[in-house]
């Protein structure tokens, strides 16, 4: 064996070879002729290469799938035996891969050092925030070859081009529902088990997905970072901002096939498909009615239960449905009802779902 005669002088360490020095200096010496990419190390530059050639010498035996790299293809070989050797000391929790276990022992760790120097959030890895840069940067360096879609992550592209192929590899054991994302598929699970895992420490409201929990989150805080820059209406969440901006631009890219109808939102393109299909999915277990979308099915419930938890902070009135609670201010504050709160109706109903 060679002796460790090349010494790191930041951390002390010894090596065998000059280039694990690299690490300390920074220094990327092999270069991509064709891009100018630069790497420390040479087999990253070979690996690099794969994604100019195109080549995927490695198959699936079960599926057929092709990947460039052999640890691509044992990582994808997981999703057919359902392998998860690595699990969380803290929580329990099994991965398939090891990667994905590190990310995930972040989550029980407080400690975010990477900040970012534009809005102030906080990232456990820097390679997070490297992606949340993006967002202040507006680059989109990754398009779509067939509609010309732009993103800024590949794998927000990777994702989008299931939209073009149609492919839904993950099926739901308990009804058969198909999706194009194991995440989407997690999630739809939650609607047969019924588990809400995310609890508001303020009001010890539960809900299924974390993201809710955060958007709940700004009822109680109040806050309404996201502007509007024609007319300055503010909003607590982005995807309520988008849908008000729609009021503005009078945009309804959404259209139903069967009457031609055009909508602002997918989302409310696909209740309206439910008045051709006639499909009322939601039943209430207390009178046996019947609804199209679960958030009217729990408006419902309201009847039943007497439940009004929204209240007016000025008279105290309290009200079952928040849409019904932001009419009530107009009357306080004299404005006109904005059309906006279709889109917070629509939103609140989602986030009990």
């Amino acid at each position: 064996m060679a002796d460790k005669a090349f010494s790191g002088e930041v951390c002390g360490s010894t090596f065998a070879e000059k280039s694990s020095l690299l690490t300390h200096t920074g220094d990327k010496p092999h270069s991509c002729e064709i891009c100018g990419s630069s790497f420390v190390w040479k087999s990253y530059l070979v690996r690099h290469m794969i994604t100019h050639t195109g080549d995927k010498p490695y198959s699936c035996e079960v599926c057929g799938s092709a990947f460039a790299l052999k640890a691509n293809l044992s990582c994808h070989i997981l999703t057919h035996t359902g392998e998860k050797p690595h699990s969380c000391e803290i929580c329990g929790s099994s991965f398939a891969l090891k990667l994905t276990l590190s990310r995930h022992m972040l989550t029980h760790i407080e400690d975010k050092p990477h900040s970012c120097e534009v809005c102030g959030s906080s990232f456990a890895q820097k390679s997070t925030l490297s992606r949340h840069m993006l967002t202040h940067m507006g680059e989109k360096p990754h398009s779509c070859e067939i509609c010309g879609s732009s993103f800024a992550r590949k794998s927000t592209l990777s994702c989008h081009m299931l939209t073009h192929t149609g492919q839904k590899p993950h099926s739901c054991e308990i009804c058969g529902s198909s999706f194009a994302l194991k995440s989407t598929l997690t999630r739809h699970i939650l609607t047969h088990t019924g588990d809400k895992p995310h609890s508001c420490e303020v009001c010890g409201s539960s809900f299924a997905r974390k993201s809710h929990l955060l958007k709940h989150m700004t009822a109680h805080t109040g806050d309404k970072p996201h502007s509007c820059e024609v007319c300055g209406s503010r909003f607590a969440r982005k995807s309520t901002l988008s849908c008000h901006m729609l009021t503005h631009t009078g945009e309804k890219p959404h259209s139903c096939e069967v009457c031609d109808s055009s909508f602002a939102l997918k989302a409310t393109l696909s209740c309206h498909m439910l008045t051709h299909t006639g499909d009322k999915p939601h039943s209430c277990e207390v009178c046996g009615s019947s609804f199209a979308r679960k958030s009217h099915l729990l408006m419902h419930m309201t009847t039943h239960t007497g439940d009004k938890p929204h209240s007016c902070e000025v008279c105290g009135s309290s009200f079952a449905r928040k849409s019904n609670l932001s009419r009530h201010m107009t009357t306080h504050t004299g404005d006109k009802p904005h059309s906006n709160v279709v889109c917070n109706s629509f939103f609140e109903g989602e986030s009990n779902l």
